[in-house]
């Protein structure tokens, strides 16, 4: 086992199961708007091109990608608490969105997702005249 596995199975509990589930490694916040559905994830020393997002049948929003550990011959680590190696977190997404027109930009390690909502046909009520034959 490497050097770096090993630290990322710490002895300390806490480390251990932070490195062990996405939820804890990978926050995420999802609010909504009058216009759409907004992702927030911190994703620090990630770059665009280590990040995949990804709409599954329409209506599961997919976030992925990976952080890769450092090692060299020479180094020597003390302690890593910094999440390493991949995450993927999904979310099921409303009826009411556009999954043709998602779109995601990511600025500061901050990935923002953006998911406009369509317009939801409310059920209305008329009274139909009666003709006669």
């Amino acid at each position: 086992m490497s050097k770096m596995k090993s630290l990322l199975s710490s002895s300390d509990p806490m480390v251990a199961m932070m490195n062990m589930c996405p939820v804890l490694t990978t926050p995420i916040d999802w609010k909504e708007t009058p216009e759409a559905h907004c992702f927030f994830a911190d994703l620090p020393g990630l770059s665009k091109e280590d990040v995949k997002v990804e709409v599954d049948n329409g209506r599961v929003l997919k976030i992925s990608g990976e952080w890769k550990a450092e090692e060299e011959a020479e180094m020597k680590w003390h302690r890593v608490e910094r999440s390493r190696g991949s995450f993927c977190r999904k979310f099921r997404l409303p009826e009411n969105i556009k999954a043709d027109q998602v779109k995601a930009s990511m600025e500061n390690g901050v990935l923002i997702v953006t998911v406009p909502k369509q317009e939801v046909k409310k059920p209305f009520s008329k009274v139909i005249q009666i003709e006669e034959k």
